[in-house]
């Protein structure tokens, strides 16, 4: 299996994923630490997270996948979001709860 699809199988069977670096509890970079921050202050936990520090293909592969070039990326009913700029701009507009709590 291809790392690009390896990626696709995460984001279609986690209904919200964040590809970050570091994990949720020791954030190895200010933006991943700012898009889990968000996530806390908007009360949501329940989500994956996948390090891409554990693997370079997998740091490479997501830019590839969502044609971004940063990292944190967040993944909402397998779409792309954005990364922690983006997910700043939705929780101060009030559209990141909604866009997290959506059923598929």
């Amino acid at each position: 299996m291809s790392i690009q699809e390896q990626i696709k199988e995460v984001v279609t069977n986690h209904r919200v994923v964040l590809f970050m670096k570091g994990t949720p509890k020791f954030p190895q970079c200010g933006f991943s630490a700012r898009a889990v921050q968000i996530l806390k202050e908007v009360g949501f936990d329940d989500y994956a997270s996948v390090n891409v520090l554990d693997n370079d293909a997998v740091r490479q592969g997501i830019k590839e996948f969502s044609n971004w070039p940063t990292i944190p990326q967040l993944y909402v009913n397998g779409e792309f979001v954005g990364g922690a700029d983006i997910m700043m701009e939705m929780f101060e507009a009030g559209e990141l709860k909604d866009v997290l709590t959506a059923e598929a």
